[in-house]
């Protein structure tokens, strides 16, 4: 099994955790993934704006930024960092929960940890509907996953 730590650096609202620890297990179980370890980290607009600017050049806030550090048939080693501030704003916008939506980015991180893309629309159609079937595991229907994730 797949090792997962969980940092909840910042909790502008109850992070359940456990759900965030079940669902990266869920997505990298399905990919097949069987060794390795992956750390998610639950930050604030600052962390997660150096981390986006750092590694991928946008200097804002955004909701989640994944990284793959190591990978093979069966191992996967990587990161995923979370927006705990931008899911607070995204959620109020939405009418939701700012824990279900942290959830979405969780399972956003993760699904590109396993190789799903989002940048061009066939890919991204069938990544979106990913999303909707994992979050709907959990009995969570969102409006509409955000465009941003």
């Amino acid at each position: 099994m797949i090792r997962v730590d969980i940092a909840v650096e910042h909790e502008p609202f109850p992070v359940d955790v456990q759900r965030l620890l079940t669902a990266v297990r869920r997505i990298t179980q399905d990919a097949g993934k069987t060794k390795g370890a992956i750390s998610v980290a639950v930050v604030d607009d600052a962390t997660i704006h150096d981390v986006n600017l750092r590694f991928l050049q946008h200097d804002e806030p955004t909701d989640v930024v994944s990284f793959v550090l190591e990978e093979d048939d069966k191992l996967l080693e990587g990161e995923v960092v979370l927006g705990a501030d931008v899911a607070a704003r995204s959620a109020a916008e939405l009418g939701v929960p700012p824990d279900d939506e942290l959830l979405l980015y969780c399972i956003h991180g993760t699904l590109h940890l396993v190789g799903h893309d989002d940048l061009t629309p066939e890919p991204r159609k069938l990544m979106r509907a990913q999303e909707r079937a994992y979050l709907a595991g959990f009995g969570i229907e969102l409006p509409s996953p955000s465009e941003d994730v």
